[in-house]
């Protein structure tokens, strides 16, 4: 869905996402999961639901041409972006429960930064993940912490919940690191390790662009927009967005959006 026309929300909400969000918020968590992951020369790179790619860029950056990347991800918007970023690196559209991968295709190393979550059959897509995994190699998994750990977007919430009533943040949920990890053994993974890493985040678009941007995906997750036309759901992301730059306040520094979030961040072996 496009932004409206005008101002900083004229790009597509995947560009926005790109321009504002990849580089302070996703860059940093991304560095810390491949340094986790132990991503080595000759090694191949699986990253699924890579949306506009930083994990597989991030890898780029660091090996060049002595890494085999392939990008995956459901949404075209989202590619489309990534094909613009980094041309180099071979992106496919498709879905984590049925990876767009040739039979014998394996990688050492199958990453999933901020996109388990999301996913309709985790079940499903952990034992695709893991069939993608070359013998001895490595699945790493990125997902943030609960809600209520992270205060700016706990408030951000209960403006939403006003318009909306009660929202399950898909974002968040799956930030119990007991349950990321059942869910890695029952699809067959070992040697699970999992640790909390808590990054300070500086975006410097300041509180407009990321009010916006969050109301998008705040109404996008509730009940209430399922039955909205798109003009009363438009109507409705520009309410929760202009309440949540009154909540946002606290958290300014010098114009720029400060907060502390953590992330959990999985290694496992098939």
């Amino acid at each position: 869905m496009a932004a409206p026309r005008g101002g900083p929300f004229s790009a597509s909400l995947p560009e926005l996402y790109e321009r504002h969000l990849v580089e302070p918020l996703f860059r940093p968590f991304a560095a810390a999961l491949l340094d986790r992951a132990g991503l080595a020369s000759g090694d191949r790179l699986l990253d699924v639901a890579c949306g506009t790619g930083i994990v597989a860029r991030l890898a780029r950056e660091a090996l060049g041409g002595r890494v085999r990347i392939v990008g995956v991800d459901a949404s075209p918007g989202m590619l489309g972006v990534a094909r613009t970023v980094a041309p180099a690196i071979e992106w496919r559209e498709g879905d984590a429960a049925r990876l767009p991968l040739r039979d014998d295709e394996r990688f050492e190393l199958v990453a999933c930064h901020q996109g388990l979550q999301f996913f309709a059959d985790r079940a499903s897509a952990i034992r695709e993940m893991r069939r993608a995994v070359a013998p001895g190699g490595r699945l790493a998994i990125g997902t943030w912490r609960p809600i209520e750990e992270t205060p700016l977007m706990s408030d951000l919430q209960r403006v939403a919940e006003r318009h909306l009533g009660p929202i399950a943040d898909q974002r968040h949920s799956l930030g119990d690191a007991g349950a990321l990890e059942s869910l890695l053994a029952d699809g067959g993974l070992r040697a699970i390790q999992i640790e909390t890493v808590t990054r300070t985040v500086r975006l410097r678009s300041g509180a407009d662009v990321f009010a916006r941007l969050n109301a998008t995906a705040v109404v996008g997750m509730s009940a209430a927009a399922r039955t909205m036309r798109d003009e009363q759901r438009a109507q409705i992301v520009g309410a929760v967005a202009a309440d949540s730059i009154q909540a946002l306040q606290p958290y300014l520094a010098g114009g720029d959006l400060v907060f502390e979030i953590g992330s959990n961040m999985a290694i496992a072996r098939a």
